[in-house]
Parts: C-alpha cells; sequence; structure tokens
C-alpha cells in the first residue's frame, strides 16, 4: 500500500519541529533573560509583603504645662442700692448730683419739713405733762392717797408721750435722705420740687469697689476651683484686673448644670464698671501633658480619639488621649507615657500590633 507524500512531509515537519522545541531555550514568561532583570510581579509581591511598612516617627517628651480656665461672665458692683424716701413730701434740696462719689452718711436729697417740727414741740409739752402726773401720783401713792391703778395708768400714759415724742422725731429725720453705702451715684436722680411718695426712690448708689466678676463653671471643672485663688479678669473695655475667688456656688443651675463663682477685684480708681463683658482666667494645678501637631491625631476601631506610636518591639501600639487645650502652634493632650515614639506619617496605613520600620524625623536646619 502506497503511502501519500502529503501524509509523510507532514509527519516530517512535526518531527523537526519538535526536534526543534526540545533542542531550543525555554522562555517563561514576565521573566527576563538578563542576570539583572526585573524579578516578575509575583515575586516582586512576594518580597515586599515580608518587608515591614515604613512610617515616620517622632519621639515626644511630656512636659509640665500651666492649665488655665477662661469663664466668660460679666462684672457686677458689690453693692447697688436703690435709697427710697420713709416718708412722704416734696423735694426741697438734693445735695448730690448723677455720678458723683458719695460717702455713707452723706446726704442726698431733702424733704420739705412741714408741719413736723411743730409735732415735736406738741409731744415734747405731752410728754412734760405725762412726766408731771406720774411724780405726782407716784407721791401720792407712797404716803397712801391713790391707788396703784392710778400710779400704773399715768406710767401708761408717760410710755405713751415719750413714744410719740420718738415718733415725731424720726419723722422729721426722715425728711433728710442720706446714701447708707459709699459709692457713685447712678443716673437718674429725683428732681428738686417733685413730690416723693414713700418708698418712692431718691437716687441709687452703685459701690463699684470691690468690683466682682461673675461667671458660670460647668460641673467638669467646679472641682479644680478653690476659695482663695488667684484669677485674672480681662474686660471688653480694655483693663485687666488681678483678684482672687471669692464665691463657688454651692449647688448647680438646674438647667444648665453650671456653677456660679464670684472673683473680688480692687478697684479703687473706678476704671472697672458694673456690667461689663468680662473673661476670668483662673490658673489651675501644673501637669504634665504632650504638646502635638493635630495633624497625628487619628481613631481606633472603636471610635477613640488617640494617636498610634512605635513600642520597644517596633510594632504599633494605640494610645487614646484627651484633648487639654490648644494654642497657635499646637494642641495638649494628655492620657500618653511620659516618653512616647508617636507616628506622625503613615498612622492611618497601618494596624494596631503591626510590625512596623520607623524612620525618625530630622530636624530642619535653619537659614
Amino acid at each position: 500500500m502506497r503511502l501519500k507524500f502529503s501524509y509523510v512531509l507532514a509527519t516530517a515537519i512535526a518531527a523537526g519541529i519538535g526536534f526543534w522545541m526540545y533542542s531550543g531555550t525555554t522562555v517563561i514568561g514576565g521573566v527576563g533573560d538578563s542576570e539583572h532583570a526585573t524579578p516578575p510581579p509575583a515575586l516582586r509581591i512576594s518580597e515586599a509583603s515580608d518587608k515591614a511598612f515604613r512610617v515616620k516617627v517622632r519621639r515626644l517628651i511630656a512636659e509640665e504645662r500651666q492649665a488655665v480656665l477662661e469663664v466668660r461672665g460679666r462684672t457686677e458692683a458689690e453693692a447697688k442700692v436703690a435709697v427710697r424716701a420713709q416718708t412722704t413730701d416734696n423735694v426741697i434740696a438734693r445735695p448730690a448730683t448723677e455720678g458723683a462719689k458719695v460717702s455713707a452718711g452723706d446726704v442726698l436729697c431733702v424733704l420739705d419739713k412741714g408741719t413736723r417740727e411743730a409735732r415735736i414741740l406738741e409731744a415734747k409739752a405731752a410728754l412734760a405733762q405725762a412726766e408731771l402726773d406720774h411724780d405726782a401720783a407716784t407721791q401720792l401713792s407712797s404716803k397712801g392717797f391713790t391707788a396703784q391703778t392710778r400710779v400704773a395708768a399715768v406710767q401708761a400714759q408717760l410710755d405713751a408721750a415719750r413714744a410719740r415724742l420718738k415718733e415725731a422725731e424720726l419723722e422729721l429725720q426722715h425728711t433728710v435722705i442720706k446714701s447708707p453705702i459709699s459709692g457713685v451715684i447712678q443716673s437718674p436722680m429725683v428732681e428738686i420740687g417733685a413730690r416723693l411718695e414713700q418708698g418712692g426712690i431718691c437716687a441709687t448708689v452703685v459701690e463699684s469697689d470691690p468690683m466682682i466678676a461673675i461667671g458660670e463653671v460647668s460641673e467638669l471643672n467646679i472641682s479644680d476651683i478653690e476659695l482663695g485663688m488667684p484669677a485674672t479678669v480681662k474686660l471688653v473695655t480694655g483693663e485687666t484686673l488681678e483678684g482672687k475667688v471669692r464665691y463657688i456656688s454651692p449647688s448647680a443651675n438646674p438647667d444648665t448644670r453650671t456653677f456660679r463663682i464670684e472673683v473680688e477685684l480692687p478697684n479703687p480708681d473706678g476704671k472697672a464698671r458694673d456690667g461689663v463683658t468680662a473673661v476670668t482666667m483662673l490658673p489651675l494645678a501644673k501637669e504634665k501633658a504632650h504638646k502635638i501637631s493635630p495633624a497625628i491625631l487619628t481613631l481606633n476601631d472603636a471610635g477613640q480619639v488617640g494617636i498610634r506610636a512605635v513600642d520597644e518591639n517596633k510594632k504599633t501600639v494605640f494610645y487614646p488621649v484627651k484633648v487639654l487645650g490648644g494654642e497657635k502652634d499646637g494642641m495638649w493632650i494628655g492620657g500618653l507615657p511620659a516618653e512616647v515614639v508617636a507616628i506622625t506619617v503613615g498612622q492611618e496605613y497601618v494596624s494596631d500590633g503591626e510590625l512596623v520600620e520607623p524612620v525618625f524625623e530630622t530636624a530642619e536646619v535653619s537659614q
């Protein structure tokens, strides 16, 4: 049986290709021919996973910090008294004027005396008659010519006469209205010629030395404040006064859960005025804290705010922190060890307990 030529040709070609492939060089996809060729992707990924992730770190050392609690409030005069009339009549004189400084006992207003002086003379005459009657009854009683009830009756008349005289004298004194405290007279005052009824206001006297700065402190900070602690008060008008805490409310405002405090401020020159917006700064106890950039703060899986650091085994660790206060060039935090190596770049790309390669920040050389 004769073989077809095409079969023989196909067999020869296949044998030739097989021999060529057997004797040739094996080429693996993705692998270079030279000695320094780039490794295949799989090998590169495998090698990369074995190397620790590089993070930039900085050593943080705790510093002593003087915390200051700021309390916003206002000033309040030591005393503010509305001086009222104790009798009724027309104002005939007003020795004091608005804005004037007065001392305790200075005359503010004078009312018309009317018939009050005549009533005093009448009361004195009645008292003299009552004294004569009392003396006569006492002498007669001692000799047995009058009863003891008569002596008791004239004694009552004598006491009543004395009371009427005292009442008339007080009524006359009430026509001169005096300041009960030292201070400055606040406008307005009653006008001369006006009728001042009993209980009407002659003038209002404001005692501004010392001045009081009041404010409300949160229940979270009230335990840091003590009586007598120093305070600096800055007024919106530009004045700065030094004082001390003189009062801390024993109970909180039920609506705001804050406590009222008062700071006493010497104000001999009267520069500080009543009702001015004020910021009271109270220096708290010194404490150890770290000053950081807010950019290095991060969150853990539980949502806590803190920083990631590197321990002595080059593994990451998360420290929850408490923000104590801020400044222009950073912020103060608490809750860290005295010395810690904090991650400043790369903290978002590592998890807790991961092995890393820390790279310390280098200080920039100032020109």
